[in-house]
């Protein structure tokens, strides 16, 4: 039966392994808990989660804490994730740069942000990032074990193998990045598109903070365009890995030329190297920009001349805002989601910008509720990629398959 790989059948030890799952997932939501408060808040007997709380502590996936204070009785004893002495590794690659981090087991950094140029050779990249991958975690001495990579990309990601089925703007076509930094670091490598990765991330971070799944859509705009859809707790992949590829959706045939080498695909006109193109008044390029201010001038420095009023840099970024606008319809369109997140450089000109979005989705929107879709930054403060490079690695921890 088509689908069947994910499920499997329903043995007398499922019921506990998906209560183990929901103390897990509300153990990370909403550490500090105790066992009591476990036992409210899944109305069952406080023996039954004694007795999974214990196994957890076993196995060191949660570990006791300090205890609360109570009017009567015994006083409570807290529940964390035990995230002491562990972390993953967190990496983001760029056409541009490539960045690493470490966090813990919840996803969140614990260490500053580390940047490399992006070796456009496969083999050799892999072996740059094993490398400082290694000094990271000399350096940092507190950390005993390291429980695995997670890599965004910016491309199409075959989820079986992991392969990067194709990558425009990295030039990359059926790559096997996971092979050889698996080799080379001796740790587990996970690979996602970076689209799908910050959907992921940004999905776990609604549940933990509301109790509940939403559908969302997470557009990450940078070097290139990448969205992650997530429906019903599922990131949408497709038959081919394609499913959410809206950054090559056309806007216009007559458009500029995109990095996959059609003409007038979303992330021609939205991307960083696209709103750069524009202020220079440039052809849109996919190598280092040419210009007077030299090749380190980034959107970040456009965003600064915007503030500063340079009529140009305004024009720029509200030509981006519209056209991100126009593309945001199509999305909400077609995916009715609850909320859109958008990440990326350009979110720190969101004052700027968040009127001009807003209306052109208003205008492609086929209704009036469409229209009014919560559309949030997520701000590159928060790392998006990056965390959502983590949840690779930490989220399957917290997830049961089907059963039937």
């Amino acid at each position: 039966m088509k689908g069947a790989a994910h499920f499997r059948v329903a043995t007398r030890g499922t019921s506990r392994e998906i209560n183990r799952s929901i103390v897990l997932n509300l153990v990370r939501a909403h550490q500090p808990i105790s066992r009591a408060d476990l036992a409210r808040m899944m109305n069952v007997r406080r023996g039954a989660i004694s007795r999974i709380v214990n196994d957890l502590i076993t196995d060191s996936v949660i570990f006791e804490g300090a205890t609360g204070q109570t009017v009567r009785g015994r006083k409570p004893t807290f529940l964390y994730i035990d995230s002491r002495r562990r972390a993953v590794v967190a990496a983001d690659i760029r056409a541009s740069e490539t960045f690493l981090m470490l966090a813990d087991l919840r996803g969140n950094p614990t260490t500053e942000v580390i940047r490399m140029p992006t070796l456009r050779d496969p083999g050799e990249l892999a072996l740059a990032m094993a490398e400082r991958i290694k000094r990271m975690l000399v350096e940092n001495r507190e950390v005993d074990a390291c429980e695995g990579v997670g890599v965004v990309v910016p491309g199409m990601v075959e989820h079986s193998t992991m392969r990067v089925i194709h990558a425009p703007t990295l030039g990359w076509k059926d790559v096997d990045l996971r092979g050889p930094l698996a080799a080379a670091t001796g740790l587990p490598v996970q690979i996602e598109n970076s689209g799908r990765a910050c959907a992921l991330a940004q999905a776990w971070a609604v549940r933990e903070s509301t109790g509940a799944m939403r559908d969302v859509v997470f557009v990450s705009v940078s070097d290139g365009v990448g969205v992650g859809v997530m429906i019903h707790g599922e990131l949408l992949r497709g038959r081919n890995n394609v499913a959410g590829e809206f950054g090559h959706v056309p806007l216009s045939l007559d458009g500029p030329r995109c990095s996959c080498g059609s003409n007038g695909c979303w992330e021609a006109y939205i991307s960083n190297r696209a709103t750069l193109a524009r202020y220079f008044g440039q052809p849109l390029s996919h190598d280092a920009l040419a210009s007077a201010e030299g090749p380190q001038f980034t959107i970040d420095d456009l965003i600064a001349r915007a503030r500063g009023r340079d009529a140009k840099a305004v024009g720029a970024i509200e030509s981006t805002a519209r056209y991100l606008g126009l593309g945001l319809a199509a999305v909400v369109n077609t995916f009715d989601p609850a909320c859109v997140y958008i990440g990326g450089e350009i979110t720190r000109a969101w004052d700027l910008i968040e009127t001009t979005v807003r209306s052109a989705m208003a205008e492609r929107a086929l209704t009036a509720s469409a229209a009014a879709t919560d559309v949030r930054p997520v701000t590159a403060t928060e790392f998006p990629r990056l965390r959502g490079a983590a949840a690779l690695v930490v989220a399957p921890a917290y997830a049961v398959r089907g059963v039937a």
